[in-house]
């Protein structure tokens, strides 16, 4: 039995009137997933990009066994755990050097949302006048309020306009145009209103999986640092790997006044996020006055099953040979990538690290090109999972997968350019 028209749930991107049937998976291993009618899907997203060593990685199911057996939930205001004291030194620990604070949330979105409200509380509690955010063009950070409003404005959030507020938008630096990009910041950092600056680092995901390059990263840091504008990097998506280093900011060499990561902290088995910061923001909170205080909360806020499946997921990356995996699959994406390059039938044949995208060349592009859903549709027959951004079809697989895997999903991607394009 597979969810349909009958199921009460309401999914997320889906327009129910087109897409009537859900896929029913009933267990994951490795880089597959299994379906109720017997079927092997390879996930060739990660599931939504949060999957870094596969599914069901043992070390990461023992700790929540484990920890599910000692302390599920705790209410973390004025009461803590060690799950949650140890995940938070280590990730300063590994972090880029600086970031001393962290605060706990359970997704994306509210990370962002939190790093929005740290700049503003930060500047407030300054006795500043600044609250202007500024945010990179094409940019999507999630779909809560604060987090929309810092994404571009689109089909997404149109019907949510009168809730928005304001922002700053700083043109993609394309390639050849990355000067406009830096002058625009630097105009836009030069009124003195701005509090912050939030980017994607490197690579925009729901924009279309738009590349820059790390100079270019560099140096919108440098001139919001000289304008003392605080420098968010948004690396829910680009954090643990994604882009062939841990950390996104690395590859400019650079430290963000605030960072947020989420997706693979757990290795994409349980929701968890946090907002790093350097310490002077977290020392303009700190006050006897109690009106300073920074005013955010979750429920499940540093959940203990949460964060023993992110320390978990931490010991594998020092124990296990995981940088080699991710050096492997660059390897791998890019030698299967280059078949496509001189290809008429694709546009702008891209990668950044472990992570490959291509446009189909069609006359329909963009999100809501009915391209994306028929070639979803194709993939799935073909036993693949993957998800295109409308015209944009891109490959972002599990560390652990092997090249034969990759290869059934170049060969689909090849077979759907000869069908649709």
């Amino acid at each position: 039995m597979s969810p349909s028209d009958s199921s009460p749930i309401w999914r997320p991107f889906t327009q129910h009137a087109l897409q009537k049937d859900a896929i029913l998976v009933t267990r994951g291993e490795g880089a597959w997933l299994e379906t109720a009618d017997g079927r092997r899907i390879l996930d060739a997203i990660s599931s939504w990009w949060v999957i870094t060593h596969g599914h069901r990685h043992p070390r990461i199911v023992q700790a929540i066994k484990d920890q599910a057996d000692r302390l599920d939930q705790l209410i973390f205001a004025g009461f803590t755990h060690e799950p949650a004291e140890s995940l938070a030194r280590r990730l300063v620990a590994m972090t880029p050097a600086g970031l001393d604070h962290l605060f706990y949330s359970d997704s994306g979105s509210t990370s962002v949302e939190v790093a929005i409200k740290m700049a503003l509380g930060f500047f407030r509690n300054r006795g500043e006048p600044r609250a202007r955010v500024l945010a990179l063009e094409h940019g999507y950070h999630g779909d809560t309020i604060g987090a929309m409003s810092t994404g571009a404005r689109s089909v997404f959030n149109a019907a949510y306009e009168p809730l928005l507020f304001d922002v700053t938008r700083i043109p993609f630096p394309r390639a050849g145009a990355e000067q406009a990009t830096l002058d625009a910041l630097e105009a836009a950092c030069s009124k003195g209103d701005a509090a912050a600056f939030v980017v994607e680092p490197l690579v925009l995901g729901a924009g279309g999986m738009l590349v820059y390059g790390a100079e270019t990263l560099r140096e919108m840091r440098r001139i919001c640092a000289a304008h003392d504008v605080l420098f968010v990097a948004d690396e829910v998506m680009t954090g643990f790997g994604r882009t062939g280093t841990l950390f996104a900011c690395e590859q400019a060499g650079i430290v963000p006044d605030i960072a947020c990561y989420a997706k693979g902290l757990t290795g994409g088995s349980l929701p968890l996020a946090v907002t790093m910061c350097k310490a002077e923001i977290f020392d303009a909170h700190y006050s006897t006055d109690r009106a300073r205080a920074f005013f955010h909360s979750s429920s499940f806020t540093a959940n203990p099953i949460a964060c023993a499946a992110a320390l978990a997921n931490l010991d594998i990356w020092e124990s296990e040979d995981v940088r080699g995996r991710i050096a492997r699959l660059c390897a791998m994406q890019e030698e299967r990538l280059a078949r496509f390059a001189r290809s008429n039938r694709f546009a702008d044949v891209r990668r950044i690290g472990t992570i490959a995208a291509l446009d189909l060349r069609v006359n329909d592009s963009g999100y809501l090109a009915t391209i994306g859903p028929a070639l979803h549709d194709f993939f799935v027959s073909r036993g693949l999972l993957l998800r295109p951004l409308g015209n944009t079809i891109y490959v972002l697989p599990p560390y652990c997968v092997e090249a034969n895997e990759l290869d059934a999903v170049y060969d689909a991607i090849e077979e759907a350019a000869d069908r649709f394009a």
